[in-house]
């Protein structure tokens, strides 16, 4: 993973412009590096439109008078509203430099917030909170710097209640949290970054790069490429699209082991009826999935219980999540990755002892727990590895917010774990090919589209 991948807490981001600081920077060379990038993301959306920049007391005020000085030079009208004065020394020289003289209240173009970076932790207080929804309400676009304010940087929450809606936030130096996740994604619009030359940080998580996959070699079979069983149960249709979805996720081979003889499927797929014990004997199954349609019978935690007793790599998801218990995974030492959405997340927390924490901690934690990968699926999909650093997935299009859908990414992740991936990779790619679908199936798709699409899909990513 590269710097400009990274994604920080504000702790390491303030570690690493320290460390650029100990390295001969200055905090005002930092201040005019960030500003410059950031002015040339405003001055192409302006378009020789009026500039209003809102500045604060600390730093990130500061960068917004280097970005007011920048685009004055650059012919642009520009105006400053400031409420405070700069109170650290970088931003009096950034102001000193800019040499203008603040408004009260402006309207114009475009709108560039630079009144609270990344630091804020309390709401903003209501004269504040006013004035900026005033000022943003007067211009056609509206910019962010660094963060939006009125958000929180490692959580994502939202300090205020009606904060504005920005066309782009334009992150300094590093991705924070909140860039990629709910609910302060979603106020943020487009989304760039400024390098002002940080190093990549012990630690840090990451944002997930687009895969490159790859064709099977030219003396593959079937088995060579990984034989998939997927564990059916009571409701049997989920099982079914699951394992399509696996058929078309790269493995060579797929197998659904149905409880019910009476379950249809399409020709192509092969359903095998009989005791579980039989079914799983099959030495050259090299992956499980078991979960979609498994109910919360007894019979279905044996199938469970059974089903991770084989000791094979697995991917449990949906009521397997459920009735997982954590005895249930002592014995094992084969990779196995868990795909909760929030309310299975939540049980599995409960579960696990995982309660109170906040939803990264209790991911991280949670993959600990367990030994594995955790995917939290939802708008801002986190992938936590045992030992390894969190990795947090671009947005896929809302139109997946519709059943059936989890069963598709859990087919495709089981299907990349058959062919011998590394659970962590397979996770990241199965997510992607997940969303790549959703892309090319269009608007009110159906899970069947969806499925439809993984082909097209995945050449995408050869």
């Amino acid at each position: 993973m590269t710097a400009h991948n990274q994604i920080l807490t504000v702790a390491q981001m303030q570690a690493a412009e320290q460390e650029l600081i100990d390295g001969g920077e200055t905090v005002s060379n930092l201040m005019e590096r960030a500003g410059h990038g950031a002015a040339n993301y405003v001055w192409r959306i302006a378009a020789g439109r009026p500039v209003t920049v809102l500045c604060g007391p600390g730093n990130n005020g500061g960068d917004g008078y280097v970005i007011a000085r920048v685009l004055q030079e650059r012919g642009l009208e520009v105006q400053v509203v400031a409420p405070f004065e700069p109170k650290t020394e970088a931003a009096k020289l950034a102001r000193k430099a800019w040499a203008g003289r603040p408004a009260t209240d402006a309207h114009g173009g475009v709108f560039v917030d630079c009144l609270f970076g990344s630091g804020l932790t309390r709401s903003l207080d209501s004269d504040l909170e006013a004035l900026l929804a005033k000022i943003a309400s007067q211009h056609e676009k509206r910019i962010a710097v660094d963060l939006p304010s009125g958000v929180d940087s490692d959580s994502g929450e939202l300090l205020n209640g009606g904060l504005p809606r920005y066309d782009l936030t334009v992150s300094l130096g590093a991705w924070k949290y909140a860039h990629w996740m709910m609910p302060a994604m979603d106020m943020m619009g487009e989304k760039r970054l400024v390098d002002i030359g940080v190093d990549r940080m012990h630690g840090a998580a990451n944002l997930a790069r687009r895969p490159k996959l790859g064709a099977p070699r030219r003396d593959a079979h079937k088995y060579s490429r990984g034989l998939l069983g997927v564990v059916g149960g009571a409701m049997p249709g989920a099982g079914v699209m699951a394992a399509e979805a696996a058929m078309h996720g790269g493995a060579g081979y797929v197998k659904l082991f149905a409880q019910d003889e009476n379950i249809a499927g399409p020709a192509d797929l092969v359903i095998e009826f009989g005791t579980l014990f039989d079914l799983v004997r099959d030495t050259r199954i090299s992956a499980l999935l078991v979960g979609p349609g498994l109910g919360r019978s007894d019979e279905a935690r044996a199938r469970l219980d059974w089903a991770l007793a084989c000791d094979l790599p697995t991917v449990i998801d949906a009521d397997a999540l459920v009735l997982l218990e954590p005895d249930m995974l002592e014995a094992r030492s084969a990779p196995l990755v868990a795909t909760p959405h929030a309310g299975e997340l939540d049980h599995m927390a409960n579960r696990f002892g995982t309660v109170g924490l906040d939803r990264v901690e209790q991911v991280c934690e949670l993959a600990e727990d367990i030994e594995g990968v955790v995917v939290a699926k939802g708008p801002d999909t986190m992938i936590a590895s045992a030992g390894s650093a969190l990795t947090i997935m671009p947005p896929a299009t809302s139109w997946l917010s519709t059943a059936g859908t989890g069963d598709v990414l859990a087919g495709l992740l089981a299907s990349r774990l058959a062919m011998g991936v590394h659970p962590t990779r397979a996770a990241v790619e199965a997510c992607w090919l997940h969303g790549e679908a959703a892309r090319l199936a269009g608007p009110a798709f159906s899970v069947g589209d969806l499925i439809a699409a993984i082909p097209d899909a995945y050449a995408n990513f050869l």
